[in-house]
């Protein structure tokens, strides 16, 4: 008896545990891995980072019953995991820079919102931005932002979609935190 009772508590240690561990990974955090140049110099290509599912709200689908609140909305520079919309199936992250409602202007690889004569800081490109600088103009609808790369030299990113722009109910989290490799941990900046 003695040994069914410890066996029954270390089976409901694991069962807690896989509990625990599964509403981390699909309520919490969302875990992923850079595949491609396209964030560089902030994230780098086998980077591991954690993006915080909860960073602007909860969007869950449970046994069919849909639960969603919204906390806050992602504000321009935030860097977002999301689904790609050309293909829902792939997940992608990048850098917010159009806001709902915003008109965008690219000219000559700098950045104008709403008309504005001063184009946006920003310090974090890897580099002189040369390729397809523009001219683009996009007019972000409601509930929707436009994303970009940080290596805009080599960024699969809304220039080049059909489908431009990122639903709020599509961004699945904001990321956070490098795990990987163990000489870059800490938060993304």
């Amino acid at each position: 008896m003695k040994i069914w009772r410890e066996l029954l508590g270390y089976v409901k240690l694991i069962v807690i545990v896989v509990v625990i561990t599964l509403v981390i990974n699909n309520v919490v955090l969302i875990n992923a891995k850079i595949p491609s140049p396209s964030m560089e110099k902030t994230l780098m290509v086998k980077d591991r980072l954690f993006g915080f599912r909860l960073a602007y709200g909860i969007n869950l689908d449970l046994f069919g019953y849909e639960i969603s609140e919204k906390f806050k909305d992602p504000e321009r520079f935030d860097i977002v995991i999301f689904k790609y919309p050309d293909d829902e199936s792939r997940l992608f992250i990048k850098r917010v820079i159009g806001l709902p409602g915003e008109e965008v202007r690219i000219d000559d690889g700098k950045i104008y919102i709403d008309g504005s004569e001063t184009p946006l800081e920003e310090d974090y490109l890897k580099e002189e931005w040369t390729v397809a600088t523009g001219p683009y103009l996009f007019e972000v609808p409601d509930d929707c932002y436009l994303v970009l790369g940080d290596n805009r030299n080599d960024s699969w990113d809304a220039r080049y979609w059909d489908n431009k722009y990122v639903s709020i109910d599509k961004i699945l989290g904001k990321g956070e935190v490098i795990y990987w490799p163990l000489q870059d941990i800490g938060k993304i900046r």
